[in-house]
């Protein structure tokens, strides 16, 4: 793999294995990574695994979302994130 290096700046790259990360590394691509990036992602994954993972993503931003569900015609509402209710516990007292 040889993506941008910031996108993966809190670990080494090297102790990522394609198949049991495939959504970490897809999650990280599409949030902070460059087109160059993006093509590369589409060269290691095919696009039925990248739809299968994107979908499964707990936490994507609106904007990545927006993209994702435009660019592959999944309705957001397919998105776990666009479905899932944020937690209201707190863990401090205000």
């Amino acid at each position: 793999m040889n993506f941008t290096k910031s996108i993966f700046w809190d670990i080494d790259e090297k102790d990522l294995h394609l198949e049991n990360h495939a959504r970490f590394i897809i999650a990280r691509v599409v949030q902070r990574g460059l087109i160059h990036d993006w093509n590369q992602l589409r060269t290691l994954y095919n696009c039925d695994k990248i739809k299968r993972e994107i979908v499964e993503i707990s936490n994507l931003d609106q904007l990545s979302l927006n993209f994702l569900s435009l660019f592959y015609k999944i309705p957001k509402e397919n998105f776990r994130c666009y479905t899932k209710t944020p937690s209201n516990n707190r863990h401090w007292n205000s």
